[in-house]
Protein backbone atom coordinates (compact mmCIF):
# COMPACT_ATOMS: atom_id res chain seq x y z
CA UNK A 1 0.00 0.00 0.00
CA UNK A 2 1.39 4.01 -0.76
CA UNK A 3 0.95 4.67 2.76
CA UNK A 4 3.22 1.72 4.06
CA UNK A 5 5.82 2.21 1.04
CA UNK A 6 6.31 5.59 2.42
CA UNK A 7 6.63 4.40 6.06
CA UNK A 8 9.21 2.00 4.62
CA UNK A 9 11.38 4.48 2.97
CA UNK A 10 11.17 6.98 5.85
CA UNK A 11 12.39 3.69 8.08
CA UNK A 12 14.97 3.29 6.13
CA UNK A 13 16.45 6.89 5.81
CA UNK A 14 16.12 6.66 9.80
CA UNK A 15 18.19 3.44 9.96
CA UNK A 16 20.70 5.76 7.68
CA UNK A 17 20.17 8.80 10.42
CA UNK A 18 20.54 6.37 13.27
CA UNK A 19 24.57 4.68 12.05
CA UNK A 20 25.55 8.22 10.35
CA UNK A 21 24.20 10.71 13.45
CA UNK A 22 25.77 7.79 15.96
CA UNK A 23 28.95 7.85 14.25
CA UNK A 24 28.77 11.35 14.18
CA UNK A 25 28.04 12.26 17.66
CA UNK A 26 30.96 10.11 18.45
CA UNK A 27 33.50 11.94 16.85
CA UNK A 28 32.19 15.31 17.54
CA UNK A 29 32.17 14.40 21.50
CA UNK A 30 36.02 13.43 20.60
CA UNK A 31 36.65 16.51 19.00
CA UNK A 32 35.84 18.71 22.08
CA UNK A 33 37.71 16.58 24.25
CA UNK A 34 34.97 14.03 25.61
CA UNK A 35 36.29 10.78 26.91
CA UNK A 36 36.09 8.14 24.67
CA UNK A 37 33.62 7.03 27.27
CA UNK A 38 31.19 9.56 27.46
CA UNK A 39 31.51 10.29 23.57
CA UNK A 40 30.25 6.47 23.12
CA UNK A 41 27.56 6.95 25.71
CA UNK A 42 26.07 9.67 23.58
CA UNK A 43 26.70 7.96 20.36
CA UNK A 44 25.16 4.89 21.79
CA UNK A 45 21.74 6.69 22.91
CA UNK A 46 21.64 8.24 19.23
CA UNK A 47 21.16 5.30 17.75
CA UNK A 48 18.85 3.46 20.42
CA UNK A 49 16.85 6.73 19.91
CA UNK A 50 16.39 6.59 16.48
CA UNK A 51 15.27 2.78 16.09
CA UNK A 52 12.29 3.07 13.65
CA UNK A 53 10.09 0.94 15.60
CA UNK A 54 7.39 3.31 15.73
CA UNK A 55 7.92 4.17 12.51
CA UNK A 56 7.53 0.60 11.32
CA UNK A 57 4.40 0.05 13.28
CA UNK A 58 2.87 3.34 12.29
CA UNK A 59 0.82 2.31 9.31
CA UNK A 60 0.09 -1.49 9.84
CA UNK A 61 -1.34 -1.18 13.27
CA UNK A 62 -4.18 1.22 11.65
CA UNK A 63 -4.43 -1.16 8.49
CA UNK A 64 -5.22 -4.01 11.54
CA UNK A 65 -7.55 -1.65 13.05
CA UNK A 66 -9.39 -0.43 10.10
CA UNK A 67 -9.92 -3.66 8.05
CA UNK A 68 -10.91 -5.59 11.62
CA UNK A 69 -13.60 -2.56 12.11
CA UNK A 70 -14.61 -3.06 8.41
CA UNK A 71 -15.11 -6.59 8.77
CA UNK A 72 -17.44 -6.17 11.90
CA UNK A 73 -19.56 -4.51 9.40
CA UNK A 74 -19.62 -7.00 6.44
CA UNK A 75 -17.43 -4.67 4.38
CA UNK A 76 -14.48 -6.90 3.56
CA UNK A 77 -11.57 -4.99 2.31
CA UNK A 78 -9.47 -7.10 0.04
CA UNK A 79 -5.59 -5.90 0.92
CA UNK A 80 -4.34 -2.27 2.42
CA UNK A 81 -4.54 -0.97 -0.81
CA UNK A 82 -8.48 -0.77 -1.09
CA UNK A 83 -8.55 0.65 2.79
CA UNK A 84 -6.39 3.65 1.49
CA UNK A 85 -8.06 3.66 -2.35
CA UNK A 86 -11.66 4.07 0.15
CA UNK A 87 -10.18 7.10 1.97
CA UNK A 88 -9.51 9.19 -1.37
CA UNK A 89 -13.01 8.26 -3.69
CA UNK A 90 -14.74 11.92 -4.22
CA UNK A 91 -17.44 10.15 -6.48
CA UNK A 92 -19.37 6.79 -5.94
CA UNK A 93 -21.19 5.01 -8.57
CA UNK A 94 -23.99 3.01 -7.98
CA UNK A 95 -25.61 0.36 -10.32
CA UNK A 96 -29.01 0.51 -9.68
CA UNK A 97 -30.47 -3.04 -10.29
CA UNK A 98 -29.67 -5.35 -7.75
CA UNK A 99 -27.50 -2.24 -5.67
CA UNK A 100 -29.94 0.20 -5.00
CA UNK A 101 -32.61 -2.09 -5.74
CA UNK A 102 -33.39 -5.67 -4.51
CA UNK A 103 -32.90 -7.16 -7.47
CA UNK A 104 -36.16 -9.45 -7.24
CA UNK A 105 -37.81 -7.86 -10.15
CA UNK A 106 -41.85 -8.97 -10.50
CA UNK A 107 -44.26 -8.54 -12.85
CA UNK A 108 -47.33 -5.80 -12.22
CA UNK A 109 -49.08 -5.10 -15.00
CA UNK A 110 -50.05 -6.82 -18.61
CA UNK A 111 -51.36 -4.62 -21.49
CA UNK A 112 -52.29 -6.17 -24.61
CA UNK A 113 -52.91 -4.61 -27.58
CA UNK A 114 -56.93 -4.66 -29.86
CA UNK A 115 -57.03 -8.02 -30.77
CA UNK A 116 -54.57 -10.11 -28.19
CA UNK A 117 -55.06 -12.37 -25.79
CA UNK A 118 -52.83 -12.09 -22.68
CA UNK A 119 -52.96 -15.47 -21.70
CA UNK A 120 -51.31 -16.35 -25.73
CA UNK A 121 -49.17 -12.86 -25.34
CA UNK A 122 -47.64 -14.58 -21.96
CA UNK A 123 -47.21 -17.89 -23.54
CA UNK A 124 -44.93 -16.30 -26.68
CA UNK A 125 -43.14 -14.36 -24.75
CA UNK A 126 -42.40 -16.70 -21.77
CA UNK A 127 -41.37 -18.83 -24.40
CA UNK A 128 -38.87 -16.11 -25.71
CA UNK A 129 -37.74 -15.39 -22.11
CA UNK A 130 -37.03 -18.94 -20.91
CA UNK A 131 -34.39 -18.82 -23.12
CA UNK A 132 -32.20 -15.67 -21.24
CA UNK A 133 -30.80 -15.63 -17.71
CA UNK A 134 -31.55 -11.74 -16.77
CA UNK A 135 -33.34 -11.00 -13.77
CA UNK A 136 -36.52 -9.53 -15.57
CA UNK A 137 -36.77 -12.10 -18.38
CA UNK A 138 -36.66 -14.84 -15.03
CA UNK A 139 -39.66 -12.83 -13.24
CA UNK A 140 -42.07 -13.26 -16.61
CA UNK A 141 -41.29 -16.51 -17.20
CA UNK A 142 -42.26 -17.12 -13.20
CA UNK A 143 -45.21 -15.03 -13.69
CA UNK A 144 -46.72 -16.83 -16.48
CA UNK A 145 -45.93 -19.69 -14.40
CA UNK A 146 -47.66 -18.95 -11.40
CA UNK A 147 -50.60 -18.19 -14.16
CA UNK A 148 -50.26 -22.00 -15.11
CA UNK A 149 -49.26 -21.05 -18.89
CA UNK A 150 -47.11 -23.35 -20.71
CA UNK A 151 -44.13 -22.43 -22.01
CA UNK A 152 -43.37 -23.68 -25.60
CA UNK A 153 -39.38 -24.54 -26.77
CA UNK A 154 -38.90 -21.73 -28.79
CA UNK A 155 -36.40 -21.35 -32.14
CA UNK A 156 -33.96 -19.00 -33.45
CA UNK A 157 -32.95 -17.56 -30.07
CA UNK A 158 -31.07 -14.71 -30.41
CA UNK A 159 -30.23 -12.13 -27.45
CA UNK A 160 -29.66 -8.35 -28.10
CA UNK A 161 -27.65 -6.86 -25.41
CA UNK A 162 -28.88 -3.69 -23.87
CA UNK A 163 -31.50 -4.17 -26.04
CA UNK A 164 -34.09 -7.23 -25.77
CA UNK A 165 -34.37 -10.68 -27.12
CA UNK A 166 -36.06 -12.54 -30.72
CA UNK A 167 -37.05 -15.68 -31.08
CA UNK A 168 -39.76 -18.16 -33.02
CA UNK A 169 -42.65 -19.38 -31.08
CA UNK A 170 -44.54 -22.02 -32.66
CA UNK A 171 -44.22 -20.30 -36.14
CA UNK A 172 -44.53 -16.64 -34.81
CA UNK A 173 -42.00 -14.25 -34.67
CA UNK A 174 -41.64 -12.60 -31.09
CA UNK A 175 -39.50 -9.36 -30.12
CA UNK A 176 -39.42 -8.46 -26.74
CA UNK A 177 -37.34 -5.61 -25.81
CA UNK A 178 -37.13 -1.78 -26.05
CA UNK A 179 -38.30 0.92 -28.46
CA UNK A 180 -34.66 0.59 -30.27
CA UNK A 181 -34.80 -3.33 -31.03
CA UNK A 182 -38.47 -2.36 -31.97
CA UNK A 183 -37.50 -0.19 -34.59
CA UNK A 184 -34.44 -2.43 -35.85
CA UNK A 185 -37.20 -5.13 -36.18
CA UNK A 186 -39.65 -3.04 -38.07
CA UNK A 187 -42.06 -3.47 -35.47
CA UNK A 188 -44.80 -0.74 -35.34
CA UNK A 189 -45.52 -0.10 -31.54
CA UNK A 190 -46.80 3.27 -31.87
CA UNK A 191 -50.26 2.50 -30.43
CA UNK A 192 -48.48 1.14 -27.11
CA UNK A 193 -46.31 3.87 -26.40
CA UNK A 194 -48.82 6.59 -24.52
CA UNK A 195 -49.45 3.46 -22.37
CA UNK A 196 -45.72 2.55 -22.01
CA UNK A 197 -44.52 6.38 -21.38
CA UNK A 198 -47.67 6.65 -18.59
CA UNK A 199 -45.86 3.10 -16.67
CA UNK A 200 -42.43 3.79 -16.75
CA UNK A 201 -43.25 7.43 -16.08
CA UNK A 202 -44.68 5.67 -12.13
CA UNK A 203 -41.31 4.26 -11.86
CA UNK A 204 -41.64 0.73 -13.62
CA UNK A 205 -40.01 -1.12 -16.33
CA UNK A 206 -42.08 -0.97 -19.47
CA UNK A 207 -40.95 -3.84 -21.80
CA UNK A 208 -42.50 -3.79 -25.62
CA UNK A 209 -43.47 -6.82 -27.47
CA UNK A 210 -44.17 -7.37 -31.25
CA UNK A 211 -45.74 -10.47 -32.95
CA UNK A 212 -45.25 -11.41 -36.55
CA UNK A 213 -44.33 -7.08 -37.14
CA UNK A 214 -47.25 -5.89 -34.96
CA UNK A 215 -47.17 -3.77 -31.44
CA UNK A 216 -49.05 -6.57 -29.08
CA UNK A 217 -48.28 -5.59 -25.95
CA UNK A 218 -46.38 -3.89 -22.80
CA UNK A 219 -45.29 -5.67 -19.70
CA UNK A 220 -44.21 -3.36 -16.89
CA UNK A 221 -41.92 -4.71 -14.09
CA UNK A 222 -40.70 -3.46 -10.71
CA UNK A 223 -38.25 -4.10 -8.42
CA UNK A 224 -38.39 -2.81 -5.06
CA UNK A 225 -35.53 0.36 -3.79
CA UNK A 226 -33.91 -1.65 -0.33
CA UNK A 227 -34.75 -0.29 2.53
CA UNK A 228 -31.52 1.67 3.21
CA UNK A 229 -30.79 2.81 0.16
CA UNK A 230 -31.84 6.75 0.95
CA UNK A 231 -30.22 6.68 4.38
CA UNK A 232 -26.84 5.82 2.10
CA UNK A 233 -27.13 8.52 -0.28
CA UNK A 234 -27.77 10.57 2.79
CA UNK A 235 -24.10 9.58 4.83
CA UNK A 236 -22.45 9.85 1.11
CA UNK A 237 -23.15 13.44 0.94
CA UNK A 238 -22.93 14.03 4.44
CA UNK A 239 -19.15 12.77 3.45
CA UNK A 240 -19.13 15.14 0.83
CA UNK A 241 -19.09 12.64 -2.14
CA UNK A 242 -20.96 13.25 -5.14
CA UNK A 243 -23.36 10.07 -6.19
CA UNK A 244 -23.85 9.41 -9.70
CA UNK A 245 -26.84 6.18 -10.77
CA UNK A 246 -26.18 4.20 -13.82
CA UNK A 247 -29.41 2.71 -14.98
CA UNK A 248 -30.22 1.42 -18.58
CA UNK A 249 -33.67 2.90 -18.06
CA UNK A 250 -34.73 5.51 -20.03
CA UNK A 251 -34.23 9.42 -18.83
CA UNK A 252 -37.13 10.11 -17.28
CA UNK A 253 -37.61 6.73 -15.23
CA UNK A 254 -34.03 7.20 -14.10
CA UNK A 255 -34.30 10.52 -12.90
CA UNK A 256 -37.49 9.92 -11.03
CA UNK A 257 -36.16 6.94 -9.04
CA UNK A 258 -32.65 9.52 -8.64
CA UNK A 259 -35.01 12.37 -7.15
CA UNK A 260 -36.77 9.78 -4.75
CA UNK A 261 -33.57 8.72 -3.59
CA UNK A 262 -31.85 12.15 -3.68
CA UNK A 263 -29.12 11.24 -6.13
CA UNK A 264 -26.98 13.92 -7.87
CA UNK A 265 -26.28 12.72 -11.40
CA UNK A 266 -28.29 10.03 -13.41
CA UNK A 267 -26.48 8.45 -16.42
CA UNK A 268 -29.21 6.86 -17.58
CA UNK A 269 -29.74 4.37 -21.33
CA UNK A 270 -26.70 2.57 -20.62
CA UNK A 271 -25.68 -0.60 -22.67
CA UNK A 272 -24.35 -3.42 -20.85
CA UNK A 273 -20.71 -3.10 -21.92
CA UNK A 274 -20.84 0.87 -21.84
CA UNK A 275 -20.37 0.93 -17.68
CA UNK A 276 -16.81 0.81 -18.00
CA UNK A 277 -16.32 3.68 -20.51
CA UNK A 278 -18.16 5.75 -18.20
CA UNK A 279 -16.24 5.55 -15.70
CA UNK A 280 -13.39 6.31 -17.46
CA UNK A 281 -15.02 9.31 -18.30
CA UNK A 282 -15.67 10.31 -14.41
CA UNK A 283 -12.13 9.53 -14.02
CA UNK A 284 -10.93 11.96 -16.92
CA UNK A 285 -12.26 14.62 -15.14
CA UNK A 286 -10.08 13.97 -11.98
CA UNK A 287 -12.01 12.39 -9.79
CA UNK A 288 -11.62 9.55 -7.50
CA UNK A 289 -14.48 7.11 -8.75
CA UNK A 290 -15.50 4.40 -6.71
CA UNK A 291 -18.06 1.33 -8.59
CA UNK A 292 -20.99 -0.51 -6.87
CA UNK A 293 -22.17 -3.59 -8.70
CA UNK A 294 -23.34 -7.01 -8.73
CA UNK A 295 -23.64 -8.46 -12.14
CA UNK A 296 -21.14 -10.13 -14.48
CA UNK A 297 -21.58 -6.83 -16.75
CA UNK A 298 -20.56 -4.67 -13.59
CA UNK A 299 -17.09 -6.62 -13.59
CA UNK A 300 -15.18 -4.28 -16.71
CA UNK A 301 -16.16 -1.48 -14.37
CA UNK A 302 -15.31 -2.58 -10.94
CA UNK A 303 -11.92 -3.48 -12.89
CA UNK A 304 -11.52 0.48 -14.23
CA UNK A 305 -12.88 2.18 -11.18
CA UNK A 306 -10.00 3.39 -8.45
CA UNK A 307 -12.21 0.78 -5.77
CA UNK A 308 -14.27 -1.65 -7.25
CA UNK A 309 -17.17 -2.16 -4.40
CA UNK A 310 -19.18 -5.44 -5.17
CA UNK A 311 -22.58 -6.81 -3.69
CA UNK A 312 -22.02 -9.83 -1.43
CA UNK A 313 -25.45 -11.46 -3.51
CA UNK A 314 -23.37 -10.90 -6.66
CA UNK A 315 -22.20 -12.88 -9.43
CA UNK A 316 -18.68 -14.35 -8.52
CA UNK A 317 -16.99 -12.30 -11.15
CA UNK A 318 -17.77 -9.31 -9.76
CA UNK A 319 -16.94 -10.35 -5.78
CA UNK A 320 -13.24 -11.62 -7.72
CA UNK A 321 -12.69 -8.40 -9.66
CA UNK A 322 -13.65 -6.22 -6.73
CA UNK A 323 -11.17 -4.49 -4.30
CA UNK A 324 -13.70 -5.27 -1.21
CA UNK A 325 -17.20 -6.71 -0.67
CA UNK A 326 -19.92 -6.36 1.13
CA UNK A 327 -21.03 -9.05 2.35
CA UNK A 328 -24.35 -7.75 3.20
CA UNK A 329 -25.29 -6.62 0.27
CA UNK A 330 -26.47 -3.53 1.67
CA UNK A 331 -26.13 -0.47 0.39
CA UNK A 332 -25.43 1.50 3.79
CA UNK A 333 -21.97 -0.21 3.90
CA UNK A 334 -20.83 1.91 0.99
CA UNK A 335 -20.40 4.68 3.04
CA UNK A 336 -18.89 3.02 5.95
CA UNK A 337 -16.56 1.71 3.61
CA UNK A 338 -15.45 5.33 2.76
CA UNK A 339 -15.84 6.33 6.30
CA UNK A 340 -13.36 3.47 7.36
CA UNK A 341 -11.00 4.49 4.68
CA UNK A 342 -10.49 7.94 5.64
CA UNK A 343 -9.89 7.16 9.44
CA UNK A 344 -7.83 4.39 8.78
CA UNK A 345 -5.85 7.40 6.50
CA UNK A 346 -6.31 9.72 9.33
CA UNK A 347 -4.47 7.56 12.04
CA UNK A 348 -1.70 6.14 9.57
CA UNK A 349 -0.65 10.11 8.91
CA UNK A 350 -1.34 10.83 12.89
CA UNK A 351 1.40 7.81 13.42
CA UNK A 352 3.28 8.93 10.85
CA UNK A 353 3.78 12.48 12.23
CA UNK A 354 4.37 10.81 15.47
CA UNK A 355 6.92 8.84 14.73
CA UNK A 356 8.78 11.49 12.33
CA UNK A 357 7.82 14.39 15.34
CA UNK A 358 9.72 12.23 18.11
CA UNK A 359 12.63 11.39 16.60
CA UNK A 360 13.24 15.06 15.42
CA UNK A 361 12.76 16.66 18.86
CA UNK A 362 14.31 13.53 20.89
CA UNK A 363 17.39 13.41 18.13
CA UNK A 364 19.42 16.35 19.63
CA UNK A 365 18.50 15.67 23.26
CA UNK A 366 20.15 12.04 22.60
CA UNK A 367 23.28 13.58 21.07
CA UNK A 368 23.88 15.48 24.13
CA UNK A 369 23.28 19.14 22.65
CA UNK A 370 21.83 20.03 25.65
CA UNK A 371 24.13 18.91 28.42
CA UNK A 372 26.62 21.67 28.11
CA UNK A 373 23.38 23.78 28.80
CA UNK A 374 21.36 22.37 30.57
CA UNK A 375 23.38 19.32 32.09
CA UNK A 376 20.60 17.44 30.11
CA UNK A 377 21.80 13.46 29.43
CA UNK A 378 19.88 10.45 27.78
CA UNK A 379 20.94 7.31 28.86
CA UNK A 380 20.76 4.83 26.86
CA UNK A 381 18.17 2.50 28.99
CA UNK A 382 16.62 5.74 29.02
CA UNK A 383 16.31 5.92 25.80
CA UNK A 384 15.29 2.66 24.63
CA UNK A 385 11.92 3.02 27.51
CA UNK A 386 11.22 6.19 25.46
CA UNK A 387 11.26 4.80 22.76
CA UNK A 388 9.00 1.59 23.74
CA UNK A 389 6.66 4.35 24.73
CA UNK A 390 6.13 5.68 21.31
CA UNK A 391 5.67 2.43 20.08
CA UNK A 392 2.74 1.70 22.49
CA UNK A 393 1.25 5.73 21.82
CA UNK A 394 1.09 4.72 18.09
CA UNK A 395 -0.96 0.83 18.55
CA UNK A 396 -3.02 3.09 21.27
CA UNK A 397 -3.86 6.16 18.65
CA UNK A 398 -4.66 3.38 15.78
CA UNK A 399 -7.06 1.48 18.58
CA UNK A 400 -8.82 4.51 18.98
CA UNK A 401 -10.08 4.09 15.47
CA UNK A 402 -12.74 1.60 16.56
CA UNK A 403 -14.37 4.49 17.99
CA UNK A 404 -15.11 5.93 14.49
CA UNK A 405 -19.22 6.98 14.21
CA UNK A 406 -20.53 4.35 11.56
CA UNK A 407 -24.33 4.21 10.94
CA UNK A 408 -26.12 2.02 13.51
CA UNK A 409 -27.38 -0.78 10.70
CA UNK A 410 -30.26 -1.56 13.43
CA UNK A 411 -31.93 1.90 13.79
CA UNK A 412 -31.89 2.32 9.86
CA UNK A 413 -33.80 -0.84 9.58
CA UNK A 414 -36.33 -0.10 11.76
CA UNK A 415 -36.71 3.71 11.14
CA UNK A 416 -36.85 2.99 7.27
CA UNK A 417 -40.21 3.72 5.68
CA UNK A 418 -42.04 1.77 2.79
CA UNK A 419 -40.62 2.48 -0.74
CA UNK A 420 -42.59 2.76 -4.21
CA UNK A 421 -41.11 0.04 -6.41
CA UNK A 422 -38.35 1.24 -8.53
CA UNK A 423 -38.01 -0.12 -11.96
CA UNK A 424 -35.57 -2.39 -13.80
CA UNK A 425 -33.49 -0.55 -16.60
CA UNK A 426 -35.52 -0.87 -19.54
CA UNK A 427 -32.54 -1.83 -21.63
CA UNK A 428 -33.00 -4.60 -20.03
CA UNK A 429 -31.20 -7.95 -21.58
CA UNK A 430 -28.05 -8.62 -20.63
CA UNK A 431 -28.25 -4.90 -18.56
Amino acid sequence: APGQRLADRAAFWLVLVALIGGVGTFLVWLAVGASVQVALLFAITVVVITCPDALGLATPTAIMVGTGLGAQRGVLFKNATALESAARIDTVVLDKTGTLTKGEPEVTDVVVADGTDEDELLRLVSAVERESEHPLAGAIVAYAGERGIARPAPSGFRNVPGHGAVATVDGHRVVVGNRKLMAQEGIDVGSLLGRREELAASGRTAVLVGVDGQGAGVIALADAVRETSEQAIRELHELGTEVVMLSGDNQATAERIARQLGIDTVIAEVLPGDKAAKVAELQAEGRKVAMVGDGVNDAPALAQADLGIAIGAGTDVAIETADLVLMRSDPLDVPIALRVGRGTLRKMRQNLGWAVGYNVIALPIAAGVFEPSLGLVLRPEIAALSMSGSSVIVAVNALLLKRLRLPAPAQTMAGAKPRQPAAEPAVHHGG
